[in-house]
């Protein structure tokens, strides 16, 4: 970083390099399949190096889910930064609708193109179930942190759960409208409503857990 806090010219390139690469790798899945598709090919279209394309990617999957940190880990974020007074149920519900709003592909908006690729892959599916496995995890850890309680207790695993569990079935619908040829906003107005009642379900039993003091 520079001092103003911009980023360098190095951290620039690599982050365009990145891009680049992710880009082509896309552009190739959509045409050809992700499964069809090599590493190699990857490379001679974003016109680098095959370790290049590893060294950004160590696994193929990643240059299709290429947003894998922010899935992984955006459930916990936005516990921690919850407001004072606030649950983990508020916060998580604020923060999908907000996502919601703005087209957010974190949460599964992607174009049918991309969806398709993905549903047709049985690698991609099966690395997305993992993924959300991992959410679940971290947010579980982030839960025991926020409530302090002892360790092997059972109670942010199993809010975790429930939580976590949510917004995978919303993903689910998403990915589902968005195949049926749903354009965004058509698909963003069906799953506000299904997260409404979804978030709604859970209120009972956790509209009061982990709020912020």
């Amino acid at each position: 970083m520079t001092e103003t806090g911009e980023p360098g010219l190095r951290e620039r390139k690599k982050r365009e390099t990145r891009e680049l690469i992710s880009d082509r790798a896309t552009e190739l899945f959509i045409l050809r399949g992700f499964e069809e598709t090599t590493v190699a090919e990857i490379a001679a279209a974003a016109l680098v190096a095959k370790k290049t394309v590893t060294n950004y990617f160590p696994r193929k999957e990643d240059l299709a889910l290429d947003m894998h940190e922010e899935f992984t880990q955006g459930l916990a974020r936005t516990v921690a930064r919850r407001r004072t007074g606030e649950s983990a149920l508020a916060a998580l519900r604020g923060e999908f609708l907000a996502a919601v709003s703005r087209h957010d592909p974190v949460i599964g908006f992607s174009g049918e193109p991309f969806a398709r690729m993905v549903a047709g892959s049985p690698t991609l599916t099966a690395r997305l179930r993992d993924l959300h496995e991992q959410r679940e995890e971290a947010l579980a850890r982030t839960l025991a942190d926020e409530t302090g309680v002892p360790a092997g207790d059972i109670t942010p695993r199993a809010a975790a759960a429930q939580l976590a569990g949510v917004h995978r079935v919303l993903f689910r619908e998403l990915m589902d409208l968005t195949l049926q040829g749903r354009s965004d906003e058509s698909a963003a107005e069906a799953v506000a409503g299904s997260a409404e009642r979804a978030f709604a379900l859970l209120a009972p039993s956790l509209g009061e857990y982990a709020v912020r003091i």
